[in-house]
């Protein structure tokens, strides 16, 4: 029997960003979530109400998060809950993550950010956002914040096709994020995009090619996340009305496209998380008998069964 082809990656086959933050800050760095009030521009009626049609933030907010809080409040609440949890983590980064945290009058938004790095045990800062709330001087106030902080800029790109973006109401189109990425690149900023597998619309040979088209991009790390139907949002009840509208993954189908999906992705592209888990009481479905926790060790057992990893089938555009 031959032996299965050595990885550049070691025994994971793909690259991992715990790996990458562990050798570049010598251990751990851990998130803490807070929720600074912000909105987005399909919710408030500046592009539409309503939000993207996949979208309940309470199925990705921690429980221990109270809003009424300050920022520092919610700080102090997230440390003691992930000292239990994680004891003995080096680091720490403020995860803004709930809506489009760089969205709102700038002069919010840095008292925000302040207020966050001016807790004694806080290193840096995690904004999630859109493509299109991310004007100029907001891009070059994060340069400068990184020059002494750890900053990580998550950007929701969600989908690299533009029909599948329009039809969850995303209100913005792939080209927003390729200008986004770049214009926070040119200034030095670490971009994290966001990719959710499974949109409605999206076919498997069209993921693979978001694949290649992000790979072309700046991109320092990336989240992939399966679609997972949280209740109360309107694709769940898109679901409920006519589910072969919605097509939905089983893990092993997943699995399998995750696979392929970092087969054809760049191996210089840091995979910061390979899936989600929604809380069981907001899910509507699918559901799966693999739990995240098992997914890593899935996803590189199913590379070393087919002798692959990441960026293995990677063609760069000439």
């Amino acid at each position: 029997m031959s032996a299965t082809p050595a990885s550049p990656f070691g025994e994971r086959r793909y690259h991992a960003w715990n790996d990458h933050v562990k050798a570049r800050y010598g251990g751990r760095v851990q998130k803490v979530s807070v929720a600074a009030g912000f909105t987005c521009p399909n919710r408030d009626g500046l592009l539409g109400t309503g939000g993207c049609t996949f979208c309940n933030n309470a199925g990705f907010t921690p429980g221990y998060l109270d809003r009424r809080q300050s920022i520092g409040e919610q700080i102090d609440t997230g440390l003691r809950f992930l000292d239990r949890r994680y004891p003995g983590t080096g680091r720490h980064i403020a995860y803004f993550q709930s809506y489009s945290n760089t969205y709102g009058e700038f002069e919010r938004l840095r008292d925000c950010y302040e207020e966050a790095l001016a807790h004694p045990r806080i290193s840096g800062l995690a904004i999630g956002t859109r493509p299109d709330c991310l004007p100029d001087p907001v891009l070059d106030y994060l340069a400068e914040l990184a020059r002494d902080h750890i900053i990580e800029l998550e950007i929701g790109v969600e989908s690299c096709d533009d029909a599948a973006l329009a039809a969850v109401n995303r209100g913005h189109d792939f080209a927003a994020s390729i200008d986004a990425i770049r214009r926070a690149a040119a200034r030095e900023l670490e971009v994290t995009a966001h990719l959710i597998l499974g949109l409605p619309g999206e076919s498997h040979d069209g993921m693979l090619a978001g694949a290649a088209r992000l790979s072309a991009l700046p991109v320092r790390a990336l989240k992939l996340h399966q679609l997972q139907l949280v209740r109360g949002t309107p694709l769940a009840r898109q679901w409920e009305r006519a589910p072969e509208s919605v097509p939905l993954l089983g893990e092993d189908t997943y699995l399998e496209l995750l696979a392929d999906f970092v087969e054809h992705l760049s191996p210089d592209i840091l995979l910061q998380r390979l899936g989600s888990e929604v809380p069981p009481a907001l899910k509507l479905a699918p559901h799966w008998n693999l739990r995240l926790s098992e997914l890593a060790p899935r996803l590189s057992a199913e590379l070393r069964r087919r002798g692959t990893w990441q960026g293995c089938r990677y063609r760069p555009a000439p």
